[in-house]
């Protein structure tokens, strides 16, 4: 089952390229890297995870982490972790590496690379928006980014590091990203599940169990861009 696992995964990450080269071209505006080749070492990282058993958890947490610090492209961690520990315990570990990142690259910015970080940052008219309504609403400002990214999440961590920003509200506000993170394990997901078919392990009415997968897939979509929407017009407001 194992190996049909690692199919799935190498055919996640060709059918959905598109999503990796569209999140790596935003982050390449501050870190200038090879995709191809972190594309690589992230999915034989998660083959080696996949391989550990119930331990594998831990691991993958850990890899998030370092992954959102080291601005190493986060979608292809998430939709591997659907097709190796399904939906909700992808969900919950994703959140878990990602809002972890997420504070020690905040806390990286704030007290060890602020001048590097202010560097990047300085000639952008959005983030300089944010950082003035954060001062007023720091809460909402950080949910609603987290919501409706306009800005490449992993520098976006440590720009907040240099705002006024409490910690306590920058890592209350992670809870924005659990939209998008489901909407990409549930893909995730389906690439795991794609690799099943043909195997002993499909289920008994696999016709029965795609079209729910798929209208699940929709309904994920559909909600995931109603809120993205929804926070978008919100933070323009803001701004």
């Amino acid at each position: 089952m194992r190996s049909f696992r690692l199919i799935g995964l190498i055919l996640l990450v060709v059918s959905f390229d598109f999503l990796l080269n569209t999140e790596f071209a935003l982050a390449q505006e501050s870190v200038n890297t090879n995709s191809l080749n972190l594309q690589a070492i992230l999915r034989d990282a998660l083959q080696w995870i996949d391989s550990l058993g119930t331990v594998g958890a831990i691991a993958f947490i850990a890899l998030y982490i370092i992954a959102t610090v080291a601005f190493f492209p986060g979608s292809i961690l998430t939709l591997g972790s659907g097709v190796i520990f399904g939906v909700v315990w992808g969900s919950l570990y994703v959140f878990i590496g990602a809002t972890l990142g997420a504070t020690a690259a905040f806390l990286v910015g704030r007290y060890l690379a602020r001048d590097w970080v202010a560097g990047k940052i300085a000639d952008n008219k959005k983030f300089a928006a944010i950082d003035q309504a954060v001062g007023r609403e720091g809460l909402k400002i950080v949910l609603l980014t987290r919501l409706s990214p306009i800005f490449p999440f992993n520098l976006l961590n440590y720009g907040f590091g240099i705002t006024g920003v409490s910690l306590k509200d920058y890592f209350i506000g992670s809870v924005g990203m659990i939209p998008g993170t489901v909407m990409y394990v549930y893909i995730g997901s389906l690439g795991g599940n794609l690799a099943m078919i043909g195997t002993e392990t499909q289920p008994t009415n696999p016709t029965l169990q795609w079209a729910i997968r798929i209208l699940g897939l929709i309904a994920t979509v559909a909600v995931t861009v109603y809120v993205t929407r929804i926070a978008r017009k919100a933070l323009e407001e803001e701004l």
